[in-house]
């Protein structure tokens, strides 16, 4: 539809087009720091792939200690993340779903560990779980369960770490759900647990798995709480970032081949699955 052009007026899909272009034009004041940002974030990345020795890096890959850092990397971060999915998605409901007196307080504990030093979240752990801990002591004499420094102790520093990537995504996206379709579920008789299993979590899985996604993320990067908490013993602790620390005292190329193994998984998982999952609802 257009307007009369007499009076000076435009037609619509000309204004239309106008407002476009505008959007379109980018102020300079924003677009130079929006490109140092970007070449802050991915030279370093540039970096590491240009000093990657690729004539020895099928050679590299194939060592027993590679091998073994990055099966106990993959399988501990897959173990943490199933951890977080047990306890973090129930909590994350409760603070989503129930009013309760220090529910802020309760965010504000769950999210410590986002902006806790890794090292100190170790030593923390190192208190409770070690063997003269407040929890870890009735472990080791009750039932002789000994968690530093063992493998187990490896998913636990991870899912203390990741943990609250999950809780903040879930949350989210259950604040962001519609809460007829429980209110509905209720109504015709089904009780919370049915409605919880059946209605809320396909609602939410989207952003269940987003999260879970950057838990594993996370806990597959983790380092000082590990190192702190669990050690590095090959084969049995180290894994993949803490064999780069250990490789970067005797063997630069090695640890750049260990760190390119990191990104590449990484890279990988987050930009073939994330949106997938994140868009599907």
């Amino acid at each position: 539809m257009s307007m009369g052009n007499g009076t000076g007026t435009v037609p619509a899909g000309g204004a239309r087009s106008r407002r476009r272009a505008s959007r379109q034009r980018v102020p300079v004041a924003l677009l130079l720091p929006a490109c140092l940002g970007l070449l802050f974030l991915t030279l370093p990345l540039l970096g590491l792939l240009l000093r990657t020795p690729w004539t020895t890096l099928p050679r590299r890959l194939a060592e027993p200690e590679v091998l073994a850092a990055l099966r106990l990397s993959l399988q501990s971060a897959t173990l943490a993340t199933v951890v977080c999915l047990v306890l973090g998605v129930p909590l994350a409901w409760l603070l989503a779903r129930v009013e309760f007196r220090g529910r802020r307080l309760v965010r504000a504990l769950v999210t410590v560990p986002l902006v806790l030093p890794p090292v100190v979240g170790g030593v923390a752990l190192l208190l409770v779980f070690g063997r003269q801990g407040l929890v870890g002591g009735w472990l080791d004499s009750t039932f002789g369960i000994t968690l530093p420094f063992t493998t187990a102790g490896v998913v636990v520093a991870e899912a203390f770490v990741a943990m609250p990537f999950l809780i903040i995504a879930v949350e989210g996206a259950l604040r962001g759900a519609d809460s007829r379709y429980e209110e509905a579920a209720a109504t015709l008789g089904a009780g919370r647990w049915t409605t919880f299993t059946h209605v809320t979590l396909p609602l939410v899985a989207p952003g269940v798995a987003a999260g879970a996604l950057l838990c594993w993320a996370r806990a597959l990067g983790e380092f000082g709480a590990t190192i702190t908490f669990a050690g590095n013993y090959p084969g049995t602790t180290q894994t993949m970032p803490l064999a780069v620390y250990l490789a970067l005292e005797t063997d630069l190329d090695a640890a750049i081949v260990l760190s390119l193994i990191l990104l590449t998984v990484s890279v990988v998982i987050l930009a073939g699955l994330r949106d997938r999952w994140i868009t599907t609802r």
